[in-house]
């Protein structure tokens, strides 16, 4: 068994495109390329110390370092992306040799030609809504059985029935901000080619208390950034705070899923 493997960053066509320049991959080793069939595959030549089976999994425990080689992947993806049209790999796929990966590229060859020809001159953008679930929903009329009587009541009564206001009160302010997401969604996605809804994140990862009630990517041709953002800007106010961020390779548009098999060392997260 070698002592090293070949780390995947993402596939293009082979249309003669040199690599860029000085290209730095995930542990700090040196970016080159695979070809074979037409296509391109951008790689580094890894340790299997470090990025072996084993090892990968207990190091993908660790957070900071899963962080550190995500940075690290996506800058080669970017890199690839402002050049020609690019599929990227899963983070963390390692192939036991450079022949697996000649394998992959040709067993694959029609998947990744009819995802290159989607995605060429596309890119994504990334839309998060955040809503604030403690701001203030109007209360419906004719409450008659409000706060006056909640004041006259019993103690533990009182409690009771405010509390019963406030769940009610939440559950309006979730169904309320859940349809304005839908709405974004749909008016953002007339403008894109296509879109994707990604699960909301946790805070810990968003670094907002807010509720996430949208987490879309939008498929936009490359002439109509400006008015993508444009529709977003159209879009924005009524206690919703929406975030743009791109444009990105096309991540989320990426619709291939290698078997198993087809990986001899891999990880993912």
């Amino acid at each position: 068994m070698t002592d090293s493997g070949t780390y995947v960053y993402a596939v293009a066509r082979d249309a003669g495109h040199a690599r860029p320049a000085n290209l730095v991959g995930v542990a700090g080793a040196p970016v080159h390329v695979i070809t074979h069939v037409g296509l391109v595959a951008y790689v580094s030549t890894v340790s299997l110390e470090q990025f072996g089976e084993e090892p990968l999994r207990r190091s993908l425990e660790d957070l900071d370092w899963v962080g550190e080689m995500a940075r690290a992947h996506h800058r080669v993806v970017e890199a690839v992306a402002e050049r020609v049209p690019t599929a990227p790999v899963r983070l963390a796929t390692v192939y036991s040799s450079e022949e697996q990966v000649r394998d992959l590229l040709e067993r694959w060859h029609d998947d990744f030609a009819e995802v290159l020809s989607h995605v060429s001159g596309r890119r994504e953008w990334g839309v998060k809504a955040y809503v604030d679930p403690a701001a203030s929903t109007p209360a419906p009329a004719g409450n008659g059985g409000g706060e006056g009587a909640a004041e006259t009541a019993k103690p533990g009564t009182a409690y009771l029935k405010r509390r019963q206001a406030s769940l009610r009160n939440r559950e309006q302010r979730w169904r309320q901000a859940t349809a304005r997401a839908e709405h974004i969604h749909a008016a953002l996605s007339a403008v894109a080619v296509a879109s994707r809804l990604h699960r909301p994140q946790d805070p810990q990862l968003s670094g907002r208390d807010e509720w996430m009630v949208l987490n879309g990517a939008y498929l936009v041709d490359e002439g109509l950034g400006e008015e993508f953002a444009a529709a977003l800007d159209a879009l924005r106010g009524q206690d919703v705070d929406l975030e743009l961020t791109g444009p990105w390779a096309p991540y989320s548009f990426i619709a291939l899923e290698f078997d198993r098999a087809d990986l001899e060392v891999s990880g993912d997260v």
